[in-house]
């Protein structure tokens, strides 16, 4: 009787043993398909980022990439059109990511006492919360488009919201472009797209043709994002005012065009990177303007020649990909 206690104790024993160790096994089986699963989707990610353009170029001039910091700053363009300041500074003024206003002025007399106090008054009746948004007059003696990218000191935050004084849109159209600048910080992400087309009735690769919204609209294909409506990094207000080349500022100042194709070819030389076109609703509140003018087409083609000049090569990179808010579109 004791022996067969004994046998089936032992029996009993092994029995748990061999159980054990296969339930370890079992345990180590599942954290290495689990680790090898995280491993795919990581990589998927990494290569999926990268495809689609948004993944930033590790460029040497760029530094390491850090996180934005919060909010952003409305850098507006304005000239002798207090009526259509007063819009622009008042609708932005409710959009929740703002922090500040700067205004570019360029005119020959400073901005009126009057026209300060209304500004400040519509901005803090109209921002939410309570909110401070600190307004700045960047003054300038010269008369250039240069300046609207003169670099600004102290700003409180990385991503600039470049706009014309002449276009709205909606604060929901804004926030949803900075929220995806802040997956790309280093590239341009705005609402007027523009393309760049080799020329081929020159019967070489080395001319290119300016391309308006219609090549875009009818091709689906952009390689700029116009900085009348556009977030950046700050960091490129440096780059255009002191790396850039100077016979490109000079050509913008004595043409009085362009300088938004200036800084998109800076900021693809800088990342080799597309920019990203957020699809949005604009609002017009302006009738006249460099654009409306005649021969602007051909203007904007001489540009962009003279900067491929410069550079020595195309910077421009196309791309087909829009960003659009799922919510509010029926087709993306």
């Amino acid at each position: 009787m004791t022996a067969m206690i004994s046998r089936s104790s032992l029996f009993s024993r092994r029995t748990f043993r061999q159980g054990a160790i296969s339930a370890i096994g079992s345990v180590k089986i599942k954290l290495l398909l689990s680790c090898c699963i995280v491993f795919v989707v990581i990589a998927f990610a990494s290569r999926a980022a990268s495809f689609m353009g948004w993944k930033q170029s590790h460029t040497a001039h760029l530094g390491h990439p850090s996180l934005p910091r919060k909010g952003y700053a409305l850098l507006i363009n304005t000239w002798k059109r207090n009526d259509l300041l007063k819009q622009s500074i008042s609708h932005y003024a409710s959009c929740p990511g703002l922090t500040s206003i700067h205004i570019v002025w360029s005119e020959p007399d400073p901005p009126s006492v009057s026209l300060i106090k209304y500004l400040n008054h519509v901005i803090e009746s109209n921002s939410r919360d309570g909110q401070q948004i600190e307004l700045k007059f960047d003054i300038n003696r010269e008369d250039s488009l240069n300046n609207r990218f003169k670099e600004i000191k102290n700003l409180k935050t990385d991503a600039l919201f470049s706009i014309d004084d002449d276009v709205i849109f909606p604060c929901s159209s804004v926030e949803l472009a900075f929220s995806i600048w802040q997956s790309a910080p280093d590239t341009m992400v705005g609402f007027v797209p523009r393309m760049h087309w080799v020329d081929r009735s020159k019967g070489n690769s080395d001319q290119f043709t300016y391309g308006g919204w219609w090549s875009v609209w009818w091709m689906g294909t952009y390689s700029m994002v116009l900085s009348k409506a556009a977030f950046f990094h700050q960091k490129y207000l440096s780059l255009y005012t002191y790396q850039m080349p100077a016979s490109i500022r000079e050509y913008v100042t004595t043409n009085r065009n362009c300088e938004d194709i200036a800084m998109s070819f800076l900021v693809a030389n800088a990342t080799g990177v597309p920019p990203i076109w957020v699809r949005g609703k604009i609002y017009e509140i302006g009738s006249t303007g460099i654009s409306s003018l005649g021969g602007h087409s051909n203007r904007r083609t001489e540009c962009v020649n003279r900067f491929v000049a410069e550079y020595g090569h195309m910077p421009l990179v196309p791309t087909s990909v829009k960003a659009v808010d799922s919510r509010s579109s029926w087709f993306w």
